[in-house]
């Protein structure tokens, strides 16, 4: 479903999308040629290796992001939440599939038009940058997560990361208690974190028993103790 966005001065991630660089008037330029695109979960957005007509602000709901492989088979590379931006400006292709997890918001800007006002507007080319190195820091703490950390270090560096992400948009808090729902599949997980899907579960029920994690239904998670759970996963031998 696509329609004409809401006013930017409602939107509820303006203060920590690429849109935060812009003054009053830039904003009123950029609101003038956005466009809300509503998906269901399962929706591409992206395909990896081709041209894209638009980049997005993510708006609610969660995006995963893949690379194809030789053989077909696609690989989970990354998630992205509400604030995250779609799209790389400057880049004839998509770098990344990318697929709604959720139901998902997005404020889309046709590709030329939004380059053209990045060029012009010379704080939002800034926050451009700024974000691909955001992509580029995270891209190598995964690194040392996929190579370094063992299996329950790697599943719970992946909850305090939902975790954290979630908390940014209106995740459930209380006290030291974090409530959030996982965006991805046990099966999903396991090929983010490069481990079996048995090998996920019983990480799962080891943080479940020691009294780390509480499990409410499919995918719900509660955190009794977020500082306990981020220092498991930031346990990795230096």
């Amino acid at each position: 479903m696509v329609g004409q966005i809401i006013r930017c001065d409602s939107c509820a991630v303006r203060h920590r999308s690429v849109c935060s660089a812009l003054t009053r008037p830039e904003i009123e330029r950029l609101n003038g040629m956005a466009h809300a695109k509503l998906l269901p979960p399962g929706a591409v957005i992206m395909r990896d290796n081709e041209k894209s007509s638009y980049f997005a602000n993510i708006i609610s709901g969660v995006v995963k992001l893949t690379k194809s492989l030789g053989d077909g088979r696609q690989q989970i590379v990354g998630l992205q939440f509400a604030s995250d931006f779609l799209g790389r400006p400057f880049r004839a292709n998509s770098p990344y599939n990318a697929e709604a997890v959720t139901d998902v918001h997005l404020c889309t800007f046709e590709t030329q038009q939004f380059e053209k006002l990045a060029k012009e507007f010379q704080d939002l080319e800034h926050r451009l940058f700024e974000h691909t190195l955001d992509e580029l820091d995270a891209a190598q703490e995964w690194m040392l997560l996929l190579g370094r950390k063992s299996a329950e270090e790697k599943v719970a560096s992946f909850l305090v990361m939902v975790a954290r992400r979630m908390q940014s948009v209106g995740c459930h808090a209380a006290g030291h208690v974090t409530r959030f729902e996982l965006p991805l599949s046990r099966a999903e997980i396991a090929d983010f974190l490069g481990l079996t899907i048995e090998t996920v579960s019983r990480q799962f029920t080891r943080l479940k028993n020691d009294g780390h994690i509480a499990i409410e239904g499919a995918r719900t998670v509660v955190v009794q103790d977020m500082d306990r759970l981020r220092n498991i996963s930031e346990s990795v031998d230096g």
